[in-house]
């Protein structure tokens, strides 16, 4: 071998050999192929395509702009790719989606998380902004209180 380089954002590997017999110079291409196995057991390759389209559902109405969305599904790539599987269950696709989308818009957050873990009760999602309301709290101190419309925190008057 006499060069290596990445492509397609580290996706690929070009590599520059050579012949130890004849001398000839050859280019060779490796890429990295992700694999989605569905619940029904089927396998496709991994779309980038599918989970913004799933993500912008979620998204609609919230002031989340296209090239948010475009992030978060290259970071959601990113996390699967980390993973360093070759297939990725369908289950785990979902959940990579969930922590990046929480970042970004909590409401969309929430409508993608009651269709993904199936909410059936509104005690479902009850539950959910309850864990929202409780992992957004700084640790340590209490929740900021709101009385008439003035806004106490302990210690403050």
């Amino acid at each position: 071998m006499v060069d290596s380089r990445a492509f397609e954002d580290g996706l690929g590997i070009r590599r520059r050999r050579e012949c130890t017999e004849c001398g000839r110079r050859f280019t060779t291409s490796e890429t990295s192929v992700l694999y989605v196995v569905k619940r029904s057991g089927a396998s496709e390759l991994f779309s980038r395509g599918k989970v913004l389209s799933g993500v912008r559902k979620a998204c609609q109405g919230r002031p989340v702009s296209e090239d948010d969305l475009a992030r978060l599904a290259q970071q959601v790539e990113d996390i699967l790719r980390a993973n360093g599987q070759a297939e990725i269950p369908a289950m785990e696709v979902g959940l990579a989606i969930l922590g990046p989308l929480r970042e970004l818009d909590e409401v969309a957050y929430l409508r993608f998380a009651s269709v993904y873990r199936s909410f059936d009760t509104l005690e479902d999602f009850e539950a959910e902004i309850a864990l929202l309301r409780a992992e957004g709290e700084p640790v340590g101190q209490e929740p900021t209180r709101v009385t008439g419309t003035t806004s106490t925190t302990p210690g403050s008057r």
